[in-house]
């Protein structure tokens, strides 16, 4: 494989996984502030939409622990231990 491609993949991994983990972390922040009655905004469905999918997966894995998720730090885990396995088979 080209040095070239091999760097395009190794950015692109290293940016999504930045973008996805960020996203998460905003979640679980904005978990914190949500008022009771209030309907969402935009832009806490656009982060809902983007993180939900893994961590809904992660939930159904986990055993319950009462009111604590504990998907997000498990994503953080997946995320960072995909992107080390990508970058270092490159």
């Amino acid at each position: 494989m080209n040095s070239d491609v091999r760097f395009f993949i190794a950015q692109f991994v290293e940016i999504f996984a930045e973008l996805l983990i960020i996203a998460i972390f905003i979640r679980v922040i904005l978990s914190w502030f949500r008022p009771v009655n209030a309907s969402p905004g935009r832009f806490t469905l656009l982060i809902y939409e983007i993180t939900e999918p893994l961590l809904r997966v992660i939930r159904k894995i986990l055993p319950r622990t009462g009111m604590l998720d504990l998907s997000p730090i498990v994503a953080f885990i997946i995320i960072e231990l995909f992107r080390y396995l990508i970058i270092s088979l490159l």
